[in-house]
């Protein structure tokens, strides 16, 4: 295969992860190796082989078991020791997972966590209400995870994305 043609393979790919195989979600990483190609002097063009890369793409994405991820954050918050209980209730509703606990100088108890960042829409608020607004969080990004196959399987449903390539 002429090397004028590998590019079109690559724009290809970049944009088939665009628009991911489950319910048009991007995809952020890939790693693709072209191994092999044909052409025919005279009927292979460049727009040829970036439509044949978005066909693998989607064919390759469908038996590889494609997952649904979510962003993960991670929380801390510095609450007072009589609101800790409630603090932690809460972002355990929340499917956050507690990591660790801390005594700030001033007597106050630092709460870190990590929860998905869809369970912490309008969590300022409810923390306010619960510690009666003595309490402050901070929230920033930590990674992406897997969303468990129950939660995929809803929001594949409601998007009406793929639910069938789901395990």
């Amino acid at each position: 295969m002429p090397k004028e043609y590998i590019p079109s393979v690559q724009k290809g790919f970049q944009t088939a992860m665009k628009n991911g195989v489950l319910a048009g979600y991007p995809v952020e990483r890939l790693k693709v190796t072209l191994m092999d190609g044909s052409f025919h002097p005279v009927d292979s063009d460049q727009l040829s082989f970036e439509l044949c890369a978005i066909q693998a793409f989607k064919k390759a994405s469908e038996k590889a078991g494609p997952v649904l991820m979510e962003p993960i954050m991670k929380i801390e918050v510095v609450t007072p020791e009589e609101s800790m209980g409630d603090v932690i209730g809460d972002l355990n509703k929340r499917r956050g997972q507690v990591e660790g606990m801390e005594t700030s100088r001033s007597g106050a108890r630092i709460v870190k966590a990590t929860a998905p960042l869809a369970e912490m829409f309008g969590y300022v608020t409810a923390l306010r209400t619960i510690t009666s607004g003595r309490a402050t969080s901070t929230m920033t990004f930590s990674h992406y995870s897997e969303v468990s196959s129950s939660i995929a399987k809803n929001v594949l449903t409601e998007c009406q994305g793929r639910v069938d390539l789901l395990k």
